[in-house]
């Protein structure tokens, strides 16, 4: 049983980061011709496509694919649910659904601006994929660089993003 649950949570979360992927890039105003781009449209687009049709984009928020990062999450516990036989609550599922969500998308932010504060140590030059990670954590660095300006070479913004990332996770329990 334990496989199971560990194949169920690691494909619903995996397929869950890139659809929230797809919404941040959108939000960004990333980079569409970046290959991670390509790849994260290719692999939501059978599912997000349909979605569009119904539901409009209302300024960088295209909510037919915040709608499916929702419908994920909740797939993923009505799933696991229904393997073990559990009873389906609905307000638990949909709650269970919101906090993975939003769990998932904290995650997300720490790696890549933990990625992209590595990188910028060993990158030279023009890199397509460390350009796609500043256009990513930009939007999150810049305010703060704005309160604390990086001093001497170092900048603390970074380090202030994931502390306040990880107290989003203490919050909101993820």
């Amino acid at each position: 049983m334990e496989l199971i649950n560990f194949l169920i949570i690691t494909i619903f979360e995996l397929y869950l980061m890139v659809v929230i992927l797809r919404v941040w890039l959108q939000a960004a105003r990333a980079d569409f011709y970046n290959p991670l781009s390509q790849f994260v449209v290719t692999i939501t687009d059978p599912l997000v496509k349909p979605l569009r049709r119904i539901i409009p984009t209302v300024g960088v928020w295209d909510l037919a694919t915040l709608l499916l990062v929702f419908v994920v999450s909740l797939a993923k516990f009505v799933t696991l649910s229904a393997v073990h036989g559990y009873p389906f609550i609905w307000i638990d599922l949909l709650y269970l659904a919101v906090m993975s969500a939003i769990g998932q998308f904290l995650w997300l932010l720490f790696w890549i601006v933990l990625i992209r504060a590595l990188l910028s140590w060993f990158a030279q030059g023009y890199n397509p994929m460390t350009a796609l990670l500043a256009q990513l954590t930009e939007p999150f660095l810049a305010p703060i660089r704005r309160i604390i300006p990086p001093m001497g070479g170092l900048d603390l913004s970074v380090l202030v993003l994931i502390i306040v990332i990880q107290a989003l996770m203490i919050v909101f329990r993820v």
